[in-house]
């Protein structure tokens, strides 16, 4: 598995930038921010494979960005707070955090933990659906062996699908999604126009019978073959 890309969310900036150069110096990729809405606007542009996030930021808590970062993404999330309560615990693993610690910390058992989280992804580095497989490693799509050649954008609106496989998506979520949440250089046909060009490549016809399906008035769902 290649280096992991690493989110990290504190607001205490000594800590922050002792983990980042802790985590760059074993050869992580590492990005960092101090809010809550940093936090979210970070994990909308980037492709982490995971967000240490702290429980007391400047504009909100830890608890709300999962919440709102979990009807968009699956990325794998430990929580770092100085609120050690198993009331606090018990919410965090509800909302999708997949671990927990409690500071002060030791590195030594953050790394450990981070690398069994990672090392358990490993196995979904490829997403396959039918005869699409998306490698997320490499960022490529291959349709039965062969390379499909994609623009980031589609490729992103790809995988936010095929990750959601069988769940209608409305245009709003996929925007919220793929394109900046102010929404630059986008208008009302912007998904249809990207979802169209997605379809060419994807499929043999265009017609909507392939795997991305057209819910009328809503959205857009990927279905298997």
């Amino acid at each position: 598995m290649a280096e992991a890309k690493i989110l990290i969310i504190e607001d205490d900036t000594d800590l922050r930038e002792g983990l980042k150069f802790s985590f760059e110096s074993d050869g992580y990729e590492v990005a960092d921010v101090g809010t809550k809405q940093e936090g979210i606007l970070e994990i909308r542009r980037g492709d982490y494979d995971m967000v240490l996030l702290d429980c007391n930021l400047p504009d909100g808590t830890g608890f709300e960005l999962c919440r709102e970062v979990r009807r968009f993404s699956h990325v794998s999330v430990i929580m770092l707070t100085a609120r050690d309560t198993e009331m606090d615990e018990i919410r965090a693993l509800e909302l999708g955090v997949d671990d927990y610690l409690s500071k002060p910390f030791s590195l030594g058992v953050l790394k450990a933990r981070m690398k069994r989280i990672l090392n358990g992804r490993t196995d979904t580095d490829e997403l396959v659906s039918g005869s699409i497989t998306i490698d997320r490693n490499g960022c490529k799509v291959y349709r039965d062996g062969r390379e499909i050649a994609l623009s980031k954008l589609e490729y992103r609106l790809l995988k936010f699908l095929v990750e959601n496989k069988n769940h209608v998506l409305s245009k709003e979520q996929i925007l919220d999604r793929i394109w900046d949440s102010d929404g630059k250089y986008v208008d009302n046909n912007t998904v249809s126009v990207n979802i169209s060009r997605l379809r060419k490549k994807l499929e043999q016809d265009t017609s909507g019978t392939g795997y991305i399906k057209t819910v009328q008035g809503i959205g857009y769902i990927w279905k298997e073959e």
